[in-house]
């Protein structure tokens, strides 16, 4: 199957912590569109698809692929590409006709689960009613299924009608919230849509990455001659919007965008649309280290596409969470440029499109989860490291998690964080430690790395103890976090036993510091 129809959707939640003096918090974001709750999806499609004589399951099966039935704030990632807005992704003049039909108002339309829906199921009624379809049999919708997809190509609107949308009919899906409720439910459903297939020969794989296919893209020149044009790092992009609609929109001349790759919400499916050797247009902006930990500045100045490879993603940089399979899926896709290239598999040579790009992007946004990307990167190309973030959203909760008193205050203030921010708190005589928690199948020798932001105002104490899984300690040493920051510092090499090990950082120090828990690493 092309699509693996579960999900385990997380809801967002931000804690904003009082700051001190030495380590302001950062500023809140705008605040998202209204999150659907659980029990509450199922009622609203079907009142929305009763009002304006649609199918409730198609709704649902539009809503899934769009957006995983997450209510999305889309942003530009595509000139010539209209945003996308709320659960059912509407765009452009699709928001305004279908408020204008639902009778609901635009802002309501983009930011309220029960008015995106009915603007929706309003939009495709009207299509229905201009199509002259059978609105009693279902896959009589195909028709306007394609053209409330947007997109413009035959072979991609073939593509998202059977292997997208009417696949979800058939095979059925269930959404749940991060507590384990389900959102919504689709049962699966005999239907064959009345629509042309797509073209099986023009499926061909790729030479460069075996798993995927090539749908090429006249938007690519070659790279520059030199080591400028050799590939060193890869850009992690969200498409915003699905993974259909941004390969089809990337094969479009128009665009004048491209990318070398793009992977499928579900991680069943890759395509590649400009080969590795080869320079795709995936990013608008020239190389800035400041923006990169002072990596490579000789780079300063050049295009970032001479020396980069750009992935896609299906989905959006304001989604709660990315599904396990598509994370997976694109660590082994670049296993592979890692394992061709010579690419450091850290976090400066796999960097998001909007850390290089800040003034306009985001993505692939705070969500994503990079500790557990790229330790998912090193697992595929055999390494058996184990990176422990700071942030529990960018771990595998299988090997690793992080735990702190809320004593311990969350920032991203000082640059140079591994992650996306970091914790800390003042160095007193309490028993209140951060602890790094990693999982180990057998009893192993392992080296422990630490990750800090330095500064002025960090312990030249600060104590991190290791345990072993019985609760033995098995190592300890006081580091300075004045100095050697950004980076992975030895803490020391110790023989921790097969289970839940563990690495605290103290508070019990020297008073007046702070101390800082940002990141380990067990290799």
């Amino acid at each position: 199957m092309r699509r693996i129809r579960s999900l385990v959707m997380a809801a967002a939640a931000v804690t904003l912590l009082a700051a001190c003096q030495d380590e302001p918090t950062s500023p809140r974001a705008a605040d998202p569109p209204a999150a659907p709750s659980p029990g509450q999806l199922d009622a609203l499609f079907a009142r929305a698809g009763e009002d304006f004589h649609v199918p409730a399951s198609l709704l649902k099966a539009i809503g899934y692929v769009e957006t995983r039935w997450q209510m999305v704030r889309g942003e530009q990632e595509f000139e010539g590409m209209p945003v996308a807005h709320g659960l059912m992704a509407l765009k452009g003049d699709q928001l305004d006709r279908g408020a204008t039909l639902a009778g609901v108002s635009v802002e309501a339309a983009r930011t309220q689960p029960e008015a995106n829906i009915r603007a929706a199921a309003a939009l495709l009624g009207a299509y229905a009613e201009e199509l002259k379809l059978n609105r009693a049999d279902l896959g009589a919708w195909a028709p306007a299924v394609a053209r409330y997809s947007r997109i413009q190509s035959p072979e991609g609107q073939a593509s998202y009608v059977h292997q997208d949308v009417y696949a979800a009919l058939r095979e059925g899906v269930v959404g749940r919230s991060a507590g384990g409720g389900v959102l919504a439910s689709l049962m699966p459903t005999r239907v064959t849509a009345d629509f042309p297939q797509p073209s099986a020969s023009l499926t061909t794989m790729s030479t460069d990455y075996a798993p995927a296919i090539w749908r090429p893209s006249p938007n690519y020149n070659a790279r520059p001659t030199g080591d400028i044009g050799k590939v060193a790092m890869v850009i992690i992009h969200t498409c915003e919007g699905s993974y259909t609609s941004c390969w089809s929109w990337l094969t479009n001349s128009s665009a004048q965008a491209s990318a070398h790759y793009v992977v499928n919400e579900s991680g069943s499916e890759i395509s590649q649309l400009v080969r590795e050797a080869d320079r795709a247009w995936h990013i608008a902006a020239t190389y800035d280290c400041s923006l990169n930990s002072s990596v490579d500045c000789w780079r300063n100045g050049y295009s970032s596409n001479h020396f980069t490879v750009g992935i896609e993603h299906g989905g959006y940089a304001s989604q709660t969470s990315f599904p396990t399979g598509q994370i997976d899926a694109s660590a082994k896709l670049s296993c592979h440029l890692s394992q061709r290239y010579g690419i450091p598999r850290d976090k400066y040579h796999y960097v998001a499109h909007g850390q290089l790009q800040p003034y306009n992007r985001t993505d692939p946004g705070p969500n994503w989860p990079w500790t557990d990307y790229l330790n998912r990167i090193n697992s595929h190309c055999g390494s058996t490291s184990i990176i422990v973030d700071s942030n529990n959203a960018n771990n595998n909760s299988a090997t690793g998690r992080f735990e702190s008193s809320a004593n311990w205050i969350s920032t991203a203030s000082s640059p140079g964080y591994y992650g996306s921010g970091y914790y800390y708190a003042s160095t007193q005589a309490v028993s209140d430690p951060a602890t790094f928690w990693f999982y180990l199948p057998a009893a192993a020798t392992k080296t422990i790395d630490a990750w800090w932001t330095a500064g002025t105002n960090r312990s030249t104490t600060a104590p991190f103890v290791a345990y072993n899984a019985s609760g033995s300690e098995v190592g300890r040493v006081s580091v300075n976090q004045q100095v050697n920051g950004g980076k992975w510092n030895a803490l020391g090499t110790w023989s921790f036993s097969a289970g839940w090990n563990k690495v605290v950082l103290s508070r019990w120090t020297t008073s007046g510091y702070v101390v800082i828990a940002d990141a380990i690493r067990v290799r």
